[in-house]
């Protein structure tokens, strides 16, 4: 058998966004694949019963987002196809035909939802002032000359400007429908606000949520407004404060949505609440000590499904809203597992049947369908890699400290299982978040697996800050990320290091975003970790407050304002503890990252260079803060070679030179600003 290598990334398919047809027999998704420094991504279609898979799109563009039309006739798309850069709507009829472009908009498609009776889609779009002044965000062909260009110089007047790889330059979000028979498009909101979320209730009634606080950027609240699509009427229904908001509606009123309370909503569950058509609401997750994905929620009946972390897993639920005397319903509020082993990213629900992505130990993900209680494997996409590789499947491991059980996982390498009588180097690997939750699979699967196949174990753990494992265990860290993180992480490390094949002189650590912060305060409290990686880290609290667009994680989680509280944000900074580092430290980052912008990296390194640190820099560009996760193919593997090259250099088991000194020897890429066995440091 063949062990997991990082450039094999190459080769490892993933699948997402599960759809059901109306008639519950047939799953659109989307596979994406690395190919050559990008990603074909199109959309297949599976039978429920596994037998019938086919490429549904054709590979030439990008193709996302697969939604049924109310009858199941056609599926609606969107893709960025030929000489276009922005994404637009297309649809495609089932039954064979060629796939029929929908709108031309100057700024492309985000989000699109069916209407009931087929006959429009509600669609988002990011525009500027001027772009709709003359229409240029219902039909390029009104200025065919026209090119957006970037504003120069950049004049920002919002506290938050730029998310993911993108600065705003001035756009806000609205909402829009396309006409199926005329492909009319009519924008629907207007005002300097960021409309999202549509959803239809019945035909002629689309939903939104829109922020109208002032600042918008310093605000959670929503509005959920309805409109009138025959008279343009619009109305507030009701508000909701969510990071993320999304809308589940049902024709005959009745709406689901995401409830995050304030306020410190960084430190609260995420709730399901409903609002009936009087206006009632109902938090029907108020007993479930678990946090809810917000983008999961949505209606199947009188049925609602949302899914949760569950103690490493990511499970469904269903909450059931009982039909008493017509047109009112009593809400219940509880909620069963519905599937509830791996980790779920994806679910569709039409009928009794659920069409659900997961990952396990085993693979990093396939469709699955729930159908008559049976679950069912619907796709084998690795089959031949994980055929022809050696998997390893990770123990899984309990300890206690400081009063509270914490889990956590033991991954060996392969000839671990043979001989138990040799040591190997341990890594141990910090999850983000902070509120994050970890599991056997999931993004880091082939990482893990990467890692134990070039002979360290790796043990990873949800310490306390994660969700899955209810609200006081999340909030533990209240004002505190480093200590109470790292004892968690270092008594876990220390019930695996009793292990005697585990050789304690030889362990590394490294983690990414809440991760990078941790792996930074460790090396500063503890000399006991031979090398460390910290990516995409917070360094400075104050810094980082300063230039994210999540500052309120800062607010939420310490309770405190830099201008008011400086000196205790420093204090709890991994860069205040510097002077006590040891330990040689690799950091990555991305150039494009505005989560955690790249000053906090850059501060870092220059500390540890001024005090003699070993360490290095590693900037990726155009990657923003999902570099592990979705960033260019070459940038994943080079990121994961680079791990590995910088443990093997001060590891007793690995007969290498340190990665300051070997140049590019190790990495599989030819990259931009580097020859291959001469590394050009700037």
């Amino acid at each position: 058998m063949q062990t997991v290598k990082a450039k094999e990334y190459h080769e490892i398919v993933q699948v997402s966004d599960p759809q059901l047809s109306p008639d519950g027999e047939t799953v659109a998704f989307v596979r994406k694949e690395p190919v050559e420094d990008e990603y074909e991504t199109t959309v297949y279609v599976v039978s429920v019963d596994g037998d019938r898979m086919r490429q549904f799109t054709a590979k030439e563009g990008i193709d996302a987002n697969p939604r049924w039309s109310p009858n199941g006739d056609h599926l609606a798309f969107t893709s960025i196809r030929g000489d276009s850069d922005t994404s637009q709507l297309w649809v495609l009829p089932v039954d064979g035909g060629e796939a029929r472009q929908l709108t031309d908009v100057v700024g492309g498609v985000e989000t699109f939802v069916w209407s009931p009776d087929g006959n429009r889609i509600a669609f988002t779009q990011n525009s500027i002032d001027d772009e709709r002044e003359v229409g240029l965000d219902r039909d390029t062909s009104v200025n065919k000359e026209y090119n957006r260009e970037p504003p120069d110089p950049k004049v920002i007047d919002r506290m938050v400007y730029r998310a993911q790889e993108q600065y705003f330059d001035g756009t806000r979000s609205h909402v829009y429908t396309v006409e199926l028979e005329n492909e009319l498009v009519m924008r629907h909101t207007a005002g300097n606000y960021d409309f999202v979320a549509p959803e239809f209730g019945d035909a002629t009634t689309l939903y939104y949520a829109v922020c109208r606080d002032t600042p918008t950027d310093d605000s959670t609240r929503y509005d959920i407004d309805s409109v009138d699509l025959e008279s343009g009427e619009v109305e507030t229904i009701t508000q909701t404060t969510s990071w993320a908001p999304s809308i589940a509606a049902t024709e005959d009123g009745y709406l689901a949505y995401p409830r995050t309370p304030e306020p410190r909503a960084s430190m609260q569950q995420t709730d399901v609440e409903v609002c009936d058509p009087t206006g009632e609401q109902t938090v029907i997750t108020a007993d479930l000590d678990r946090t809810v994905e917000p983008q999961s929620i949505q209606w199947a009946g009188d049925d609602l499904y949302f899914l949760t972390p569950d103690t490493g897993n990511v499970v469904l639920r269903r909450a059931v809203l009982e039909a008493t005397n017509d047109p009112e319903r009593d809400l219940e509020t509880d909620s069963s597992i519905v599937v509830k082993d791996g980790e779920l990213t994806g679910v569709s629900v039409e009928g009794d049947t659920i069409a659900f992505i997961k990952s396990e130990w085993d693979h990093p993900g396939d469709v699955f369908a729930l159908v008559d209680g049976d679950v069912r494997r619907l796709t084998t996409v690795n089959a031949d890699y994980l055929d022809s590789h050696h998997i390893g499947q990770p123990e899984a491991i309990w300890f206690e400290n400081d009063g509270r059980e914490i889990q956590g996982w033991l991954l060996t390498p392969p000839e671990a299982d043979i001989d138990r009588s040799e040591q190997y180097p341990l890594v141990v690997e910090i999850h983000g978040g902070p509120h994050g939750m970890w599991s056997t699979s999931g993004t880091m699967w082939h990482e893990f697996q990467t890692l134990a196949a070039r002979g360290y174990a790796v043990f990873w753990c949800n310490p306390r800050g994660s969700v899955g494992y209810g609200d006081s265990f999340a909030t533990a860290i209240e004002r505190d990320w480093g200590q109470v993180t790292m004892n968690d992480v270092l008594a876990g490390t220390d019930r695996v290091a009793e292990r005697e094949y585990i050789d304690t002189d030889n362990q590394f650590v490294t983690g990414g975003s809440f991760g990078g912060y941790m792996t930074a305060w460790i090396v500063a409290h503890t000399d006991r970790f031979s090398g460390a990686v910290a990516q995409r880290g917070v360094y400075d609290l104050a810094s980082f407050y300063g230039s994210t667009d999540a500052f309120k994680l800062i607010e939420g989680d310490f309770d405190a304002l830099p201008w008011e509280d400086s000196e205790f944000l420093w204090k709890h900074s991994p860069a205040a503890h510097a002077t006590h580092v040891e330990t040689p430290t690799l950091i990555i980052h991305s150039d494009n990252d505005f989560r955690v912008p790249v000053n906090n990296a850059e501060l870092l390194h220059l500390f540890y260079r001024k005090l003699g640190v070993e360490t290095r820099l590693v900037r990726y560009p155009r990657e923003g803060h999902e570099l592990s996760r979705s960033g260019e193919p070459n940038h994943i593997v080079d990121r994961l070679e680079r791990i590995v090259r910088w443990f093997d250099g001060y590891s007793d088991y690995h007969d290498v030179p340190k990665a300051l000194e070997r140049g590019s020897d190790g990495l599989s890429n030819d990259n931009r600003g580097e020859r291959r066995g001469n590394e050009r440091p700037v």
